[in-house]
């Protein structure tokens, strides 16, 4: 039986060891910048976390940061490849060396490190932070095979998504005035983050708004909002077509589009009911847009769609910036 298993050991590929890392002393905090300690704890299940659009705690969903911390074993010498996977942005530290650095929050990108070890024990750090939009971070390392090893010495590389193909003739905006530039959902600093975009990158322009001052791009499998400050186009940017921000945001099926978009002037709850009394269903964030598809006939609550889910607001904090409020049928 021994034999046997060692056997199959020597079969099987060395690249096929894969770990995720045990015991990890959890750390998070309520702000980016690793400052207000909300809790503390022990976690065993790998770092292997998706938030989406929420939040490790209520009332926590943006603006968080989280340290693991932990001694982890590497039963081999040789060299081991660290991966992570993150949306806002990460580092990993190895054994007191960065090994992969913070990159100034780029959005959703996987980057690796290899690096020497001998046989042995060795602290690590993943130190995580989020600002807006989605959250998610993926931490694993691999023995890539046998070897002398030493002093850790890791070069971290990127993968990114290839860019979209540009039809020839086509309207474009480079970024030239951001080394990171945010991508939205509607065309405000208000609009949800979908993504972003580099300094250099030259995008298909597919729209703007009705002064030109935002521009829809399209992207690797979507398309989302840039401020053009920031976009060198090249060409006439009032050549591009008109684009609502109301068709970026959609409504589910079986909703009538009324073609009423507002804009929230403050952090809002997303109600079942329009009263005060009734659950809260969602949360709508500073400066998101919302097709408003139903109202009240004292005009004090709005029917709204908020990230698919339908729901009333108290209409005092929300400003429409897009159609008239009298096509809006009066449900309640």
């Amino acid at each position: 039986m021994y034999k046997r298993i060692t056997t199959l050991a020597i079969l099987l590929p060395v690249q096929a060891q894969v770990f995720s890392g045990t015991n990890w002393q959890a750390q998070y905090f309520n702000d980016p910048n690793f400052t207000t300690l909300i809790t503390s704890r022990v976690e065993n299940n790998p770092i292997n976390i998706s938030w989406g659009s929420g939040g490790p705690f209520d009332g926590v969903v943006d603006n968080f940061s989280v340290i693991w911390t932990g001694i982890q074993s590497f039963p081999n010498t040789g060299t081991y490849q660290f991966t992570i996977s993150r949306d806002e942005d990460a580092e990993v530290i190895f054994n007191n060396a960065v090994i992969i650095p913070f990159q100034n929050g780029i959005g959703t990108t996987t980057y690796t490190a290899s690096v020497s070890v001998n046989a042995g024990n060795y602290p690590i750090t993943v130190r995580y932070r989020e600002v807006t939009g989605n959250a998610f971070v993926v931490f694993n390392y691999t023995f890539g095979g046998g070897g002398a090893g030493g002093t850790p010495v890791a070069t971290a590389t990127r993968t990114i998504t290839p860019l979209p193909a540009i039809p020839p003739g086509a309207l474009t905006a480079t970024v030239i005035r951001a080394s990171v530039l945010n991508v939205r959902d509607a065309p405000s600093l208000g609009g949800g983050r979908l993504g972003t975009i580099l300094r250099g990158q030259t995008y298909q322009v597919v729209g703007r708004n009705e002064n030109a001052t935002w521009f829809l791009l399209q992207l690797s499998g979507y398309q989302g909002w840039a401020w053009g400050y920031y976009l060198f186009v090249n060409g006439n940017e009032f050549n591009a077509p008109v684009r609502s921000p109301f068709g970026t945001i959609g409504v589910p099926p079986g909703v009538i589009d009324t073609g009423v978009v507002a804009q929230s002037e403050s952090t809002m709850r997303l109600r079942s009911e329009p009263n005060v009394a009734s659950a809260q269903i969602g949360r709508i964030t500073w400066g998101g847009f919302l097709p408003v598809i139903g109202r009240t006939s004292d005009g004090f609550w709005y029917q709204v769609v908020w990230k698919g889910t339908v729901g009333w607001v108290y209409s005092p904090f929300l400003r429409i910036t897009q159609g008239d409020l009298n096509s809006v049928p009066i449900v309640r």
